[in-house]
């Protein structure tokens, strides 16, 4: 530990944290950004609050649990501080972020100034120091898994095309937001369909958020829903491209329609042609979809549907109808 306790180590880590600190508040991923680019960019707190205990160097003013205590509480309030005023300039602000905070300082401290007691016998401090030790690397072990974890989610879902959504997933709230819930009644050749209930409000519905993003091999995008109910309900179904989320989400800017839901099952086959030309003064980026959004407006009472497929098709006919409807 004499490098971790040196000069030159401490200079080193003071530049470290002038160079990482102004990243707190800009660059980084914002709220359309991949899953993977967030995760792996939450590792950063972890990084900087090691290098900044390093930086501080604590132990020079305390020691035995009043250090601990006191660079405890600090790290709580610096990080308090940090995404509120990250909340102010219109970045995300995540209370996981704090925990993320104690774990880069007490990875630094448990090797740098473990806790050890005056009073007790150097056995139990040695046990004490590497208990302490074990338990901030299985904490980061578990933060590095969690990016892993994404990583193999995100490997999945860019290579299970011609699925946009598999229906045998599990854990459906990491795909959609909304009123979604995994179901076993009404599937397509797969183990669950989503029941989607909507409500009464001014909008309702689910987003697809999590999905595959290059759609260019493909012609047209199929979905199957089931209308449980005796009357037919009419749905909108809005598409759009990562260069929407970051402009001004104009209506001209994305591609919009009516499905009408008839009773029983429903088959649409939405020709991607028109998907790409949606957009009033460009074409949609078909290599950089981001978002799939099914919904209502102002319905007179609560309904449920269920959205049974989603997968992209290729094509060799070309017919002119922009969306093919089939019922059973």
């Amino acid at each position: 530990m004499a490098f971790l306790s040196g000069r030159l180590s401490q200079r080193l880590a003071l530049c470290a944290v002038a160079v990482l600190l102004p990243f707190f508040f800009v660059g980084g991923p914002d709220w359309a950004s991949d899953p993977l680019y967030k995760s792996a960019w939450n590792l950063g707190h972890i990084l900087f609050f090691g290098t900044l205990t390093l930086a501080i160097r604590p132990h020079q003013w305390l020691d035995g649990w009043r250090l601990w205590l006191a660079s405890t509480t600090a790290a709580l309030i610096a990080g308090c501080i940090i995404e509120l005023l990250q909340g102010d300039l219109g970045r995300q602000s995540d209370i996981q972020d704090v925990f993320r905070n104690l774990i880069g300082m007490w990875l630094v401290m448990s090797w740098v100034s473990p806790l050890s007691f005056n009073n007790a016998p150097a056995p139990i401090n040695l046990a004490i120091k590497w208990l302490m030790r074990a338990g901030a690397i299985l904490l980061l072990a578990f933060q590095l898994q969690a990016v892993f974890d994404v990583a193999r989610q995100q490997y999945r879902i860019a290579h299970q095309l011609p699925l946009v959504y598999d229906f045998n997933t599990t854990g459906a709230w990491r795909y959609w937001s909304g009123d979604v819930w995994l179901a076993e009644q009404h599937t397509e050749n797969a183990r669950y369909s989503l029941r989607l209930k909507l409500s009464t409000d001014h909008y309702s519905g689910t987003t697809l958020h999590n999905l595959p993003a290059n759609w260019t091999d493909y012609d047209r995008l199929y979905i199957a829903m089931y209308n449980p109910a005796s009357t037919p309900i009419t749905l909108s179904l809005r598409i759009n491209d990562l260069a929407h989320d970051r402009g001004d989400n104009a209506f001209e800017d994305r591609y919009n329609t009516k499905l009408t839901l008839k009773p029983g099952v429903n088959h649409f086959h939405i020709r991607l042609d028109a998907v790409k030309t949606a957009p009033a003064t460009r074409e949609m980026d078909m290599d950089d979809i981001r978002r799939l959004v099914i919904f209502t407006t102002q319905l007179d009472k609560p309904r449920t549907v269920f959205v049974t497929g989603l997968k992209l098709e290729k094509t060799e006919k070309h017919d002119h109808e922009q969306i093919k409807q089939e019922t059973d």
